[in-house]
């Protein structure tokens, strides 16, 4: 039998967690005073840490480091994660372009600060947007310096190929349709789109609107192919089938999205400057300000005035931020729930692999 002593050294959080039935990081916060847990469960983390006799007095904590909260009981003194080099965490975000949008950005940031909050550092990375022959990813990523990483805006199959060989934890957000769900190596938090984007839809078409397409490169990301799914969706409800020639779902090079758009709607614009389709259905807010600005500086009219819908919501552009119909994500949880998501997947790296929807609300406006 052990003895009291060398049993006491066997208790960790990690124990504490598996008795509960919760994530290690959740007794982590419970024990430090952190936010994020309910009281409730708190009060259960700490009578079963102090049943335990767990006691894993602080540190002194590195710099750059916030020092934690005062304990939430006097028994009960946990150090943070990072507090020593046996228990610092650092994860990596690795991403491509993720200053294109704010978007991108606010995902960065939030996950900048839940990982502090998490008493984690994060490392961020950037990638190529597209693989070259010769390329290898930083060496951060292979000598154990991060313990995960989450991928984001990374829209090239080859590069997205080689970051899911890795063998460390991951979380990826969106994926291409190019790549099957099986083949990834991670967690995969996808944005849902395909409803929202059948309700849009379907609204025009109820409203007598037929001329209605679809722009997006659907080859892109899994997230764009959802929403033109939607888009069929709501035709094949309505019992319709729409004009492919109205739609461009093809891909469109970076830093030329604009000529390209303008050149498809040249294409279906008479001499005389009237457009011949009724609107279109956009993949991205970012995707219906161009179309909104080429026909402004072109003075590209329709019947019944042009008809445009995003996603995304974002404030970001000012010729449509709050006019048209568009979809909100609430964008800035989105990161604080991938730094969870990868931390419970460091912290529990048996477990299935994970694919989830971050729920969205359509904006409907005149």
């Amino acid at each position: 039998m052990l003895a009291y002593n060398e049993l006491m050294k066997k208790v960790t959080m990690q124990t504490i967690a598996d008795q509960l039935s919760v994530s290690r990081v959740t007794v982590w916060k419970a024990l430090s005073g952190r936010p994020g847990v309910a009281e409730e469960l708190r009060a259960k983390i700490i009578q079963k840490a102090e049943e335990c006799g767990y006691r894993a007095f602080a540190e002194p904590v590195s710099a750059g480091v916030s020092a934690p909260k005062a304990p939430v009981s006097g028994q009960v003194r946990v150090r943070p994660l990072s507090s020593s080099s046996q228990e610092r965490l650092t994860i990596a975000v690795v991403a491509a372009r993720p200053e294109s949008s704010l978007f991108w950005m606010s995902i960065v940031h939030e996950i900048a600060a839940e990982a502090s909050l998490l008493g984690a550092d994060l490392m961020y990375i950037n990638v190529p947007s597209g693989y070259h022959e010769g390329y290898a990813l930083p060496y951060a990523l292979h000598d154990g310096s991060v313990s995960g990483i989450i991928i984001i805006n990374v829209y090239d199959e080859a590069m997205l190929r080689l970051i899911n060989t890795l063998a460390i934890p991951k979380v990826f957000l969106d994926t291409m349709p190019s790549i099957p769900i099986t083949d990834l190596s991670g967690d995969l938090v996808l944005i849902e789109g395909r409803v929202p984007e059948r309700l849009i839809t379907r609204s025009l078409l109820d409203r007598g609107f037929r001329r209605i397409g679809f722009i997006g490169d659907i080859s892109c990301a899994q997230t764009y192919y959802d929403r033109y799914l939607g888009y069929l969706d709501a035709f094949r409800e309505a019992g319709l089938i729409p004009d492919p020639g109205l739609s461009a779902t093809g891909s469109l090079t970076i830093t030329r999205e604009y000529e390209e758009l303008g050149a498809f709607l040249d294409s279906l614009t008479s001499s005389s400057g009237r457009l011949n389709a009724d609107g279109f259905v956009c993949a991205s807010d970012f995707l219906a300000q161009f179309i909104r600005q080429y026909c402004d500086a072109h003075n590209i009219t329709t019947e019944r005035g042009l008809i445009l819908t995003g996603f995304d919501n974002s404030t970001e552009y000012s010729n449509i931020a709050g006019k048209i119909t568009t979809v909100d994500v609430k964008g800035s949880f989105i990161g604080a729930r991938l730094a969870n998501k990868l931390l419970f997947r460091i912290s529990h790296p048996g477990t299935a692999r994970e694919l989830s929807y971050v729920s969205t609300e359509v904006i409907f406006r005149s």
